[in-house]
């Protein structure tokens, strides 16, 4: 029972989320914020550090229009369904986490995806919190790096809010979104 529960939860319900989340997209209307700075250097083949809230990540696939980068996903089985879900919005996984185990082969590779121009996308928050505090691990990876580090966030005015450390809120369909991230260099 448990292996037909844990198939579901990881080949179909991947695909079925990413359905109902392109679906919402194309209801809503994104405005953006600060993003002239951030577009210029993606334009010219530059990179940053992305970082947003835990509790924030559900719409973060469409942060980047025509997708590309990669995102820092815990090990954990959540982790397992998140990486399978951002492989249809052309995101890819890094999987491990900053401070824990295996945590030198997650740095070694987000320093070599940073050099070879890959945005690297991190929750300085983390699943475990604290909420909304950023750690010091996305400023020690910006100072090794030399990458600028770009917050992004999004709101709306009606959202449903879900259980929190999973997702925290998902806007309402048929309104418009604000997303705002601005280069802050270390």
């Amino acid at each position: 029972m448990k292996t037909i529960k844990y198939f579901l939860l990881l080949n179909i319900l991947p695909p079925c989320i990413y359905v109902v989340l392109a679906i919402l997209r194309m209801t809503l209307r994104f405005v953006h914020i600060n993003r002239p700075a951030v577009q210029e250097t993606w334009d010219k083949g530059g990179n940053f550090i992305v970082c947003f809230w835990h509790g924030r990540l559900l719409m973060m696939p469409f942060a980047k229009e025509g997708g590309g980068g990669k995102v820092l996903i815990s090990r954990h089985r959540d982790g397992e369904l998140i990486a399978r879900i951002i492989r249809f919005f052309g995101l890819g996984s890094i999987r491990g986490s900053y401070r824990k185990e295996g945590s030198v082969s997650s740095i070694r590779t987000i320093l070599q995806d940073l050099k070879r121009n890959i945005d690297v996308a991190i929750t300085p928050d983390g699943p475990k919190g604290p909420r909304y505090k950023v750690k010091q691990g996305i400023v020690e990876l910006a100072k090794l790096s030399g990458r600028a580090i770009v917050p992004v966030s999004y709101g709306a005015s009606k959202k449903k809010l879900f259980v929190p450390g999973i997702i925290s809120s998902c806007p309402a369909p048929f309104q418009r979104s604000i997303s705002c991230g601005e280069t802050r260099s270390i």
